[in-house]
Formats: C-alpha cells, structure tokens, sequence
C-alpha cells in the first residue's frame, strides 16, 4: 500500500445546528471556489428545499476545496440521528473526520452516534469548538467534556489524542489558541490576531492521514451514494480504493449478493467547489462520479473487467419503527394529486431505495397497501412530505415499533436514549408524563441557571407522539434529543393517548354555525368553508371518546332570524396541523390524507353507524372475557 500525499478525504459530523454547514460554507469561499463579486446564498450546501425550510442536514453532500497543492474532498453529513444511516455509508470514503460541536452546549447526543461509528471504522478526528464568539461560551469544559466522551467511546490513545481548533464559522475564523479564541481573536492590544481559516486547513493537511492506495492493483470503487441527471442519468458516487477508472473504461459491476454484470463507463467526474469537473481517468484515493452504469446501486463495487473482486458491502443499522402507505380511499381521493394509483405509488416507494438505504419497503396482500420502515419518525415524515411535493396522494396508518424476537423467544422492543434540558420548574410535569410511558431514569443533576438534565432510557414506542405534548408542557422551553440505544425486552403495556377525536358527521362545507356548535366539544383543525367528508376528523375532544359532530349544519332562516346574524359569531381561530403534529397525533383506528394542498386526519373506517357497531362489539367481548376470569 501507498499514500496519496496530494489528497485528503474528510467527513465533517456534528449535532443538529452546530454550525457544520456554516462551516462549510467558510471553507468554499476562503478557497476562492466562488468570484469576489459573487453573491452566495446562506448554507449553500444544503440545496434541499426541506433542508432550507427545516434548517437541518438530511442529505450527505461532496465538495473539495484546494489548499496549497492539496485538494481536501468534503463530505457534509446530516447531525440528526434518524439520517444515521446516510452518514454510515459516507465514513467509508473518508479517512479522517472533524468533529463539530458547539463552545456553550459542547458535544451533544446525536453526536456520540456518528462518532462511535468514525471511531470504530479507525477514523482519526480534530475537535473543532465552533461559536467561540457566543458570551457564554466555556472552551475549557467542552474541551474536557469531548474528551470524555471519546474515552467513554472507546477510542485508542492515538484518536483521544486529538487536535482542537477553535472556530467562528459565521466570520470565517479560526486559531489553535484557546486564549486567543476567547477573546475574540483579538490579542492584548486589541488587534485582529487571526481572519481566516488557515489554522484549520493546516491542521487538516498536516493531522488527517492520506488515503492509503494500491495504485498497481486491480480498480475496487465502492458506490456509496447516487444522483441523477436527466441528460447523464443515474449518477454512482463513491472513493477509488485500488487502480484507476478511465472514461469508456470496461468495467463489472458486482452487487451485494456477489453477481456479476459487465458495464462501460461513460464519463468520469471529480468535486471541485460546487461542481463535478469531467476527467479523463482518476487514481486510487479519489472520489469520482461516474455514468453510464445504469442499473447500479449503492454498496456496489465497480471492479476491474479483467480480475474482479468484491468491497465489503455497505451495511446499516436495521429500522426501528414503520408505517402503512396505501391508496387514498376517502371520498376527496384523486381529486387533488397528479399520481395516486397503487402502481406509480409502488414505484416511487421502490425508487426510493435506491438512494436511502436505512428504508426498507414491504409489499403486503393488499396490492395497494405497503408497510416502509425507516429509522425514526422524522425520517419517515421527511419521505412523506417530499412525496406529497412531487405530486403524490396516498394515505399512510400510524407509526409502530418493528419487535425483534430474541433466540430464547422472548419479545424484544427498540429503546432510545432520551437528553433532556428542562427548567425545574416544568421538571414534575416531565417527570409525570415519562413515568407512564414505562421510561426509567438514569441520570438527574441540576445547573447553576436553573435547568434540570435528565436523561431517560425510553421505549420508543412511548415516543411516538410525545414531542410535541413535551413542548406544551414546558412552554416551548424544553429540548428533548434522543438516540437510538438498542433492543430490549418488552416494557409492558402503555397508554400515551389521554384524547379523542372531533369527527365529521356527514358530509358538506363547514359552516360557522356548525363550527360554533362544535367548539364547545373541544379545539378544532378547520375553518368556515372547508370541504368535509363523513368520518373525516375536524378537532380534538380532550377527553377520551371520540365524538361526532356535525360542522356543516345550517341555521334555519325564518322571518324572526336575520340571515346576516352568523357575521356576529366570533371563532376560535383553527389549531393548524402540521405534517410532523399529524403523524404524532393519529391513533391506531385512525389515518392521515396526504396530497399536494392539503392533510386531512379521518377513521379508518369512515361511517359512523358502523363504528359504533364495531365499539360495542369490542366493548361487550372485553366484559365477557372479564367475566371469564373472574369465575375462574
């Protein structure tokens, strides 16, 4: 084996908000990518629209940057442990990383999840303590904080001897001297000691090893993520590990199961900046895009025509909770989508899997129903929503833990982690709404400024939904994170819905009349002049039974009535329901309508007679099977 001195290969992890793609952004416009007059968006690496909206990283992304000779091959990763498993397929083409984390709130949960997953794979790391200008930052606790938990971790001595840069991403400034980054980069006389970044690319070029190649070797490239273009078509991006790949260069292609197919390359592409440059040929050490191969997948290995072997695969952490996509069946279905059949809905699903490898999609009997499985119920509701954004109508079930069954037989269920900064204040109300959803503390100390962290170990089941009554009771002041801990046995029963539901009792346009009737029952999701179907769910009824009301009544007008007299009734105005506060809100019986304009909440099944019916069925079964045990 070789180095490849003129190349570096580096992954950047952080949590959610730290500034890594800030970060990023720094590191492009001090390498000159842009032009001096070129006007440059905020997080340009994060060309998402949800990405923008939602202020997160959800897709890993290349870029390289040039620095003294020395081309550095970015790779911004997502901070949010529901996208773990596209930061688990990137590290493989990095040989170092830098971790991010923030001079107040230091390394953060989400963060031990990609670390651990760095170090494992033997990744060497620099710490990079980002917003040194905040007032309140504390250099010396985070310092000693992230050491700690690369020792708990279980890093070797030569990862926990790492090097710290401090950084002001936001300006584009770094240095090596603590006491130089708390005071703003100034020196004594108060003189800018430092206004570029230089100090982190030194400590890149010269702390992170170059890739290791065997440039004499056979070509071994492992695809670890795809793209695509309407002209070019499907995109394979991935690092070289031996040989060279030269454009119309015969290849074969080798799956996961270790099948062979011969393809030809049809043009190679390298990162520069922004923007894949066409190439001749690249070596060993590089990160390429190549066309031409259009059945190929991620976890692949393009190998050498003549003497073909295989990279190990890529593999992934299996998902935690599912959901049930299926056909609209309400009475609004087709009406407002561009594709809503079983068939474009089947295909899109599938296509999905070619690019988001911790999803997995299972087809059930019913041709119209199919079960996806991801790894949180963000990163369902992220495929949920740029679905419904692309055209599709579709409906989807309540989201439900995947059990395991261990080989002695007993049930197995996902737990997480849950971090958890409260004011003291709020703590009893936490504390209460944890205790029923079988979640056990493991952690509990107080701050000097009055916050309680805690930390819990929770059944991920007793998640769903609880995000958004964790922001109520603690006024919008809480932060909850949680990471995925592992499989344990069954925590038991437990009842997270303390609601009901206002339902639709026939179907027309809502009236104010109507609607004034039925506040009385509770907080309504509608307005005056909302279509509305029979068994279709318009508020929340804050006790348990659901209860029907009728929203599209009408005032009977007689000569004692002014036909104007609904101009005087004042409304509450309508809770608006967010796709994420829908998917917490549904129950088992009940189902979300996604489309392109709007998301309704109904029954599954819609008529009200028959839901009765099927309630005092299940009613009267559960008194008898009482009575069962009780005479026994």
């Amino acid at each position: 084996m070789q180095t490849r001195s003129d190349i570096r290969n580096i992954a950047i992890i952080a949590h959610v908000d730290h500034g890594k793609t800030t970060l990023v952004d720094a590191m492009l416009k001090q390498s000159h990518v842009f032009r001096d007059n070129q006007i440059v968006q905020e997080r340009v690496m994060d060309s998402n629209d949800l990405e923008r909206e939602r202020g997160i990283t959800i897709l890993a992304k290349n870029t390289a940057v040039i620095y003294h000779d020395r081309k550095i091959n970015i790779i911004d990763t997502p901070g949010h442990s529901d996208f773990g498993g596209e930061v688990e397929r990137v590290l493989n083409m990095a040989d170092g990383v830098l971790l991010l984390v923030d001079a107040v709130d230091g390394p953060m949960p989400q963060t031990r999840f990609v670390l651990r997953k760095a170090l494992e794979m033997g990744h060497k790391a620099i710490v990079v303590i980002n917003k040194v200008d905040r007032a309140n930052a504390r250099l010396n606790h985070v310092a000693n904080a992230t050491f700690d938990l690369f020792v708990d971790l279980g890093a070797t001595d030569e990862q926990a001897e790492f090097p710290i840069v401090y950084t002001d991403a936001l300006t584009g400034r770094a240095t090596l001297d603590p006491r130089l980054a708390q005071h703003a980069f100034k020196n004594a006389d108060g003189a800018v000691e430092t206004a570029d970044l230089q100090p982190l690319f030194d400590t890149i070029i010269d702390y992170i090893p170059a890739p290791a190649v065997a440039p004499d070797e056979p070509l071994q490239m492992l695809v670890t993520t795809l793209a695509y273009d309407d002209y070019k078509g499907r995109i394979a991006i991935g690092r070289i590990f031996s040989g060279k790949l030269c454009k119309a260069q015969e290849v074969m292609r080798i799956d996961v199961r270790g099948e062979m197919a011969k393809n030809k390359i049809a043009e190679v592409f390298v990162h520069q900046g922004l923007e894949r440059i066409p190439v001749d040929h690249a070596e060993a050490g590089e990160i390429v895009a190549i066309t031409g191969i259009p059945e190929v997948y991620i976890g692949e290995t393009i190998a050498d025509a003549a003497s073909p072997r295989a990279l190990p695969p890529i593999r992934v952490e299996a998902p935690t909770v599912r959901m049930t996509f299926g056909v609209n069946t309400s009475p609004f279905g087709g009406r407002e989508g561009q594709f809503s059949t079983s068939r474009k809905l089947r295909e899109r699903l599938f296509k999905e899997l070619e690019s988001n490898v911790s999803l997995t999609v299972q087809e059930t009997d019913s041709a119209d129903t199919f079960i996806v499985s991801g790894r949180g119920e963000l990163h369902l509701a992220i495929l949920i929503e740029t679905m419904r954004r692309e055209g599709y109508e579709f409906q989807v079930a309540k989201p439900e833990v995947i059990f395991h069954k261990a080989p002695d037989g007993t049930t197995l269920e996902p737990f997480e982690d849950v971090y958890i900064e409260v004011a003291q204040e709020s703590m009893g109300n936490v504390l209460e709404m944890l205790g029923v959803r079988r979640a056990q503390l493991t952690e509990m100390h107080a701050s000097d400024d009055g916050i309680a962290h805690l930390r819990y170990r929770v059944p991920t089941r007793g998640l769903l939904g609880f995000r958004s009554k964790f922001l109520t009771a603690t006024r919008g002041t809480g932060i909850m994170h949680a990471l995925f801990a592992g499989y344990y046995p069954l925590a038991g029963e437990m009842t997270t819905r303390s609601h009901g539901s206002l339902v639709a009792h026939e179907a027309g346009t809502s009236t104010t009349f109507g609607l004034s009737n039925a506040e009385g029952r509770g907080v309504l999701f509608i307005g005056p002049g909302t279509d509305v179907y029979e068994g279709m769910i318009v508020g929340e009824n804050p006790r348990e039974e659901d209860v029907v009301v009728n929203v599209a009544k009408k005032k009977h007008l007689t000569n004692m009535r002014s036909s104007n007299a609904d101009i005087a009734v004042q409304l509450t105005p309508p809770r608006n329901m967010s796709l994420d506060d829908a998917i917490e809100y549904i129950a088992d019986d009940e189902l979300m309508e996604v489309t392109p304009i709007n998301i309704r909440l109904r029954k599954k099944i819609l008529d009200n007679e028959e839901r009765g019916k099927i309630k005092k069925s299940a009613q009267k079964a559960r008194q008898e099977q009482n009575q069962d045990k009780v005479f026994a």
